[in-house]
């Protein structure tokens, strides 16, 4: 049983672990595959999409800011809805904006550092232990938008190009494994690894998504946006409830310093 004092040592995000990550890229694939169902296959367009999304994002980052503690389910139903707004906005960004994925990408990661500066000038640290009061929750809830945003145009740039969908997936793994190797050596910023590592996983998410709906002319597997989206969600619950899920502490030595 967590006594008081001990709760108060806890965060309000999980414990960064293997399942962690897990569950993370299942459900960045998972907001491809949905946020392309409501913009593509329901034909609502990227910027009504965006509306719908965001709104149930700001709801459930208000809700998440206002718990007392850790809620798996609830934490988890946040970053899934940062993942497909994540979507829609980078496809709004990148077409009907028409700037392009170089240009989409720049302007993502400039809202990303720029939301990294703040937060850094304005609380002195960026890390994830920090995560037990309103502002600094504030913070990350606009950071991990923006990564999942900029992940999304990152993922579809590369996935576009002569690599392809299986290509994008594999350059985006392989750097997420060299990541997680750079993990066992104690002298490099472990803080800077966890944002590269979360930045990394949208596009992974995003290239395998696209995968599993696009046509197979073009190198996917042409299934149902709506199944696939179905079969991710079921597949994300059950990891969450077999995964042990507890709050991360401020002050354990955890995957970020």
């Amino acid at each position: 049983m967590v006594t008081r004092d001990q709760e108060a040592m806890l965060t309000k995000v999980p414990a960064v672990t293997l399942g962690f990550w897990i569950i993370k890229i299942l459900a960045t694939t998972f907001g491809e595959t949905a946020g392309d169902t409501v913009s593509m296959s329901l034909n609502l367009g990227y910027l009504l999409s965006t509306g719908i999304f965001a709104i149930a994002l700001a709801v459930l980052i208000a809700w998440q800011i206002r718990a007392p503690r850790f809620h798996p389910a609830l934490y988890w139903a946040t970053i899934v809805a940062s993942t497909t707004a994540g979507t829609t906005m980078a496809d709004f960004a990148t077409r009907s904006l028409g700037i392009g994925y170089p240009g989409g990408s720049a302007l993502l990661l400039t809202c990303l550092l720029a939301s990294l500066f703040v937060w850094h000038r304005m609380l002195g640290t960026i890390s994830v232990r920090s995560i037990h009061r309103p502002d600094a929750e504030l913070y990350y809830w606009i950071t991990i938008t923006f990564s999942q945003t900029l992940g999304t145009a990152l993922g579809d740039w590369v996935a576009d190009g002569p690599l392809g969908y299986s290509g994008a997936a594999i350059i985006f793994g392989s750097a997420i494994a060299v990541l997680g190797l750079a993990y066992f050596f104690p002298r490099i910023n472990r803080v800077a690894l966890f944002w590269m590592a979360f930045v990394l996983t949208r596009p992974l998410g995003a290239a395998v998504g696209d995968f599993l709906d696009k046509p197979v002319a073009n190198g996917g597997l042409e299934l149902s946006r709506a199944a696939a989206a179905a079969v991710l969600a079921g597949a994300i619950i059950l990891l969450i409830w077999l995964v042990p899920q507890r709050a991360g502490s401020r002050h354990a030595a955890a995957a970020v310093s």
